[in-house]
């Protein structure tokens, strides 16, 4: 109706009314009167509006903001030393969800259903809770029916909340009513779907299905992106290990799209751009790397009007997926060493007595003069409870998480040590004879060896040796049958001289939660001589190949590590981008011994494998890459998983073997770590027969890789000479 018409109208009326003198009420003319003033008022107010503010309202409702999105991208490569791929991605078709911002539930819902026509959707996911929110959705006033008006009246007054009446609603929802939806696949599909959209965030592409996403699924959803508004065909990505399982639990995992950002570590992710379903790196080295493997994401800006509806999308910035890693690993070395693990460990399990607590084993090997790792092997065999079969497990994580008594292999730090404080010096004799301290058991080494220097003493594994040694570090004077005292200072002195070799203290390794190994609380003398011989702290298998790595080298603590490069990616398949950055080798520290001294000890070790009285001599003395080293054997109590099965932990042996070699130009420096071995006063020597093994594969590997290298410059020789 036009206002001014209806206005003017009024006035003529109450003009002739006056006119005429008509016998109106006054009341009625009062009524047209206030009339004609409201709707003066509102003609005012008319113009104001569309003159003084018509064109704010009008960029009100035509306001658009602009969202800045970022997609993910598939994460980098992980190659070997030589090249060879370890970790790769492999494309996934997936299907996606945009949820606008301010997302309709009705629409969503409705989006669900013609989306389950489309594809099958796995429903494992849904949970009771679930079920029970979609059931009251879809049935509002059943659901309305389950609250009483007394408890109505309590929420008005605001003494329960509306979280503890939507609680009673749930809790009411009988099995027959969750029956209609659970017994109905088309419903629990669309629930599985809805469930999917509703997790995502606003304006930021959710993952709905991406595994097992047929062809057929894939073509049907893509034409019929129009009717499925927020819905998109993509390609994800998955990890895959060309390699299979061996160093799996080092090599880390990455988080599903449905875990997104670790809960612990939102705000560090979300500071620095990741969105809220990123996946990321969460264990070793896929979270040591994040930053690296992560990669550039793609930035899409999202025009969107008032109402959250996304006008249109432009890129801003194309992706690049993350930077590839070149790890220190040897992945043909590691493969063979496994392998020997696994055979080692079956043989002895099964064909030996005492050996029912022996269930894992360990093999580090490490360029000793830069710290490339360039095998880590672990693994676990026992029996797997739902089958009752012995299963072979990677645990190629133990090697910096579990630590063990590593026995007699220790004692080349001890020495040093000893020299070092003056308790001894290089060529000292001293005589090794059981030793009876009053109030103790007599302690002694494997056998009775009489007077030895300090090379005897490392070649034959002399405890006493050891013992006295420490006692003189100690300040103690030992006599037979007296009682023995000794400074505790003494502790602290030895584990400090210890923790220059890498025992007792964090490697450096680049990887997250390595273990430091734990230390003995007591502080008698039985257990300063315990710990002189290795059989009171405990040490990881990478402390012990990196305490042999700096007395192969002359002192030289080197920090190992598993990246060796950070190469750029390239769309090349067959071949590795530029190098971005390469990792140098770092001392950590160096021994504050004299070179002689050193020296010295290696002379030991040299003597521990290639002479004949040596420990190891029985399966390295006819080695032609002449090793050096010390063996290990433990006595300690079983503190493994089958711990709750005995009352008292039962008594049992590790066995262990350091070595390098060659001995007098090292380039493969090796620690053997079996625990629990046996229980037995004598059993195998696993230890030797692993150490043996690893090397050969070492030096077979160097030998045909060098004859190939020869063969492959002698071709290219000939082709140049023949063009």
């Amino acid at each position: 109706m036009d206002i001014t018409k209806l206005v003017k109208e009024v006035w003529l009326r109450l003009k002739k009314a006056g006119k005429k003198k008509t016998h109106v009420p006054f009341r009625l003319n009062m009524l047209f009167f206030i009339v004609f003033i409201l709707f003066s008022v509102l003609i005012l107010r008319l113009g104001v509006v569309q003159i003084v503010y018509g064109d704010d309202y009008k960029r009100e409702i035509e306001r658009t903001e602009d969202v800045t999105v970022n997609n993910p991208v598939p994460r980098g490569k992980m190659y070997d030393r030589n090249g060879k791929v370890i970790v790769d991605n492999t494309p996934l078709n997936a299907i996606t969800y945009t949820r606008k911002s301010g997302a309709d539930t009705d629409e969503m819902l409705e989006t669900a259903k013609k989306l389950a026509k489309l594809i099958h959707m796995d429903t494992k996911k849904v949970t009771e809770r679930d079920i029970k929110d979609f059931w009251i959705m879809n049935h509002a006033e059943e659901a309305k029916n389950k609250i009483t008006k007394a408890e109505m009246k309590l929420l008005e007054e605001k003494k329960i909340t509306d979280k503890e009446l939507y609680d009673k609603q749930l809790s009411r929802i009988t099995k027959k009513e969750l029956d209609s939806i659970t017994k109905d696949n088309d419903k629990m599909e669309i629930l599985a779907i809805y469930r999917e959209f509703s997790s995502g965030y606003a304006l930021t592409p959710q993952v709905v299905k991406n595994k097992d996403v047929t062809d057929k699924e894939f073509a049907l959803v893509s034409e019929n992106l129009e009717n499925l508004p927020g819905v998109e065909t993509t390609t994800d990505w998955d990890r895959k290990y060309p390699f299979g399982s061996p160093l799996r639990t080092i090599l880390g995992n990455v988080t599903s799209s449905e875990e997104g950002l670790p809960s612990d570590q939102l705000d560090y992710f979300l500071a620095r751009d990741y969105s809220r379903n990123d996946r990321v790196g969460k264990s070793y080295i896929e979270q040591e790397y994040e930053d690296v493997l992560h990669g550039q994401k793609a930035k899409v800006k999202n025009v969107t009007d008032k109402a959250g509806n996304v006008i249109h999308s432009e890129t801003v910035s194309d992706g690049q997926r993350g930077k590839d890693l070149v790890l220190t690993i040897d992945m043909e070395l590691q493969t063979a060493v496994e392998k020997i693990i696994e055979e080692e460990l079956k043989d002895k399990k099964h064909n030996y007595s005492d050996t029912q607590l022996l269930e894992r084993a360990f093999v580090v090997m490490m360029d000793p003069n830069t710290g490339e790792i360039l095998t880590m092997a672990g693994k676990d065999y026992k029996k797997d409870e739902k089958t009752g079969k012995y299963k072979m497990n990677d645990f190629a994580l133990g090697n910096i998480s579990t630590s063990y008594g590593m026995g007699s292999a220790v004692k080349g730090a001890t020495v040093l040590t000893g020299y070092k404080t003056g308790a001894i010096t290089p060529g000292q004799r001293i005589l090794d004879a059981r030793m009876k301290i009053k109030g103790t058991k007599d302690k002694g080494s494997w056998q009775t060896m009489g007077v030895i220097n300090d090379l005897e003493a490392l070649k034959r594994s002399s405890n006493v040796y050891m013992f006295k040694t420490a006692i003189a570090i100690g300040k103690g004077n030992y006599v037979p049958g007296q009682s023995l005292g000794v400074d505790p200072a003494a502790f602290s002195t030895m584990r400090d001289s210890y923790n220059q070799f890498g025992l007792g203290v964090r490697t450096g390794i680049d990887l997250p939660n390595e273990q430091n190994g734990f230390k003995g609380t007591g502080v008698g003398p039985g257990l300063l001589m315990d710990l002189s011989i290795g059989q009171y702290d405990t040490y990881t298998p990478l402390q012990l190949v990196q305490y042999v790595s700096t007395i192969s080298n002359g002192g030289s603590r080197l920090q190992p590590h598993l990246v060796k490069e950070i190469r750029e990616p390239i769309d090349d398949n067959e071949k590795m981008g530029p190098v971005v950055e390469e990792m140098a080798p770092t001392v950590l520290n160096r021994l504050d011994m004299k070179s002689e001294w050193i020296d010295r000890v290696q002379e030991g070790f040299r003597q521990v494998m290639q002479d004949p009285r040596g420990t190891a001599a029985s399966a390295f003395i006819d080695a032609e890459y002449k090793p050096a080293g010390k063996t290990g054997t433990a006595e300690a109590f079983y503190d493994g998983p089958k711990r709750n099965q005995f009352k008292e932990p039962p008594q049992t042996m590790n066995i262990t073997l350091v070595s390098y070699a060659p001995y007098n130009n090292p380039e493969i420096a090796m620690a053997v770590v079996v625990p629990w071995a046996y229980q037995s006063a004598d059993g195998h020597h696993m230890n030797l027969d692993i150490g043996r093994k690893a090397y050969d594969a070492y030096f077979k590997l160097k030998k045909e890789r060098a004859e190939k290298g020869s063969t492959e410059s002698e071709t290219e020789e000939v082709t140049d000479k023949a063009e």
